[in-house]
């Protein structure tokens, strides 16, 4: 199905282009606030705040694989929810956050207690309104998260979106292995793999350093470097356990999935079918877009049609004044 119409500029043709374009026009970071927050297991996160009123709604975004919130998607939220006097923040997955986070495990597309921890934690600050989106990686965790807690996901965020999520993982790796997609996966294994070699160093014995350093493909990094730190037998044991797409029929908590058709990342055929759908998901499919692209206007082009899609779903969802959440 379709939402509120993005329309591709025509001096921008195809997935790659549309993929890598917003790269090059991220436009100024925002006056961000950083937070540390020790976690239960005695690692530590980083968050960067969008300061905004005091009663305003929060709006939590988990960035994608190697993201950050100099990211330009979280560069361009940020600054919408500024624009609109809300509060923001980027939360940084474990050792994404510019220093090396302090155990031997990271993060990965399937982490969704971190994601429940993060939340819980927020939501007991008592905004008005918390809304939560997930970008890549980050939208395939939070998806994850909301299908497992179902109907009680809703007493946390009231509302959720995850854009370009890799919801079937061996098919997205698939997609990555080969032609000019390998662009892709090795422009993410120049910092997964020196990354990994650090936590080597630090906790020797945790990956086999030899197939790290020979990787090629995402899929080999997984198998050789994601899948042991975080307790996987294998990449394709971990693409099982983690892949959101199978769980999609068990959201409740109002969620918006958007997609392009042309997302070099996940092919079409690997999204769900609508019957697979909760009432609560809807799954928004715009034929062109790129992987967390959506350029528009004349050249040079602006990435605000993304930002802006997110803000008018979640403000669907605002609280009823006096009402109850």
């Amino acid at each position: 199905m379709t939402g509120p119409h993005y329309r591709a500029p025509a001096w921008l043709p195809g997935s790659h282009p549309q993929t890598i374009w917003p790269l090059l026009i991220k436009g100024p970071l925002p006056s961000y606030r950083r937070e540390r927050w020790d976690t239960p297991d005695g690692d530590f996160i980083d968050l960067d705040w969008i300061a905004g009123h005091a009663e305003a709604p929060c709006v939590v975004l988990f960035h994608g694989l190697e993201g950050s919130s100099r990211s330009h998607y979280a560069r361009r939220l940020m600054h919408a929810v500024a624009q609109r006097g809300w509060q923001g923040v980027v939360v940084h997955f474990r050792g994404c956050s510019g220093e090396p986070n302090r155990l031997p495990r990271a993060y990965h597309s399937g982490d969704s207690a971190e994601i429940d921890w993060i939340l819980r934690r927020l939501q007991a600050r008592g905004y008005p309104a918390l809304f939560a989106a997930g970008v890549s990686l980050g939208g395939n965790a939070l998806l994850k998260w909301l299908a497992e807690q179902g109907s009680l996901a809703s007493r946390v965020v009231n509302a959720a979106a995850a854009v370009s999520a890799p919801l079937d993982l061996a098919a997205a790796n698939t997609a990555l292995s080969s032609g000019f997609n390998l662009i892709y996966a090795r422009h993410f294994l120049r910092t997964l793999i020196p990354a990994a070699l650090a936590k080597e160093r630090r906790f020797p014995g945790r990956v086999d350093l030899r197939r790290a350093l020979a990787a090629r493909t995402l899929r080999d990094f997984d198998d050789a470097v994601t899948a042991p730190l975080h307790g996987f037998a294998d990449a394709d044991d971990y693409y099982a356990r983690s892949s959101a797409g199978p769980m999609v029929g068990a959201i409740r908590a109002p969620t918006l999935l958007l997609h392009a058709a042309n997302d070099p990342f996940l092919p079409a055929t690997a999204l769900p079918r609508r019957e697979a759908l909760s009432a609560a998901a809807r799954l928004e499919i715009h034929p062109h877009g790129g992987h967390v692209g959506f350029v528009h206007g004349t050249l040079p082009g602006r990435i605000d049609w993304l930002p802006a899609r997110l803000l008018t779903h979640f403000s669907a969802y605002m609280p009823v004044p006096g009402g109850v959440r």
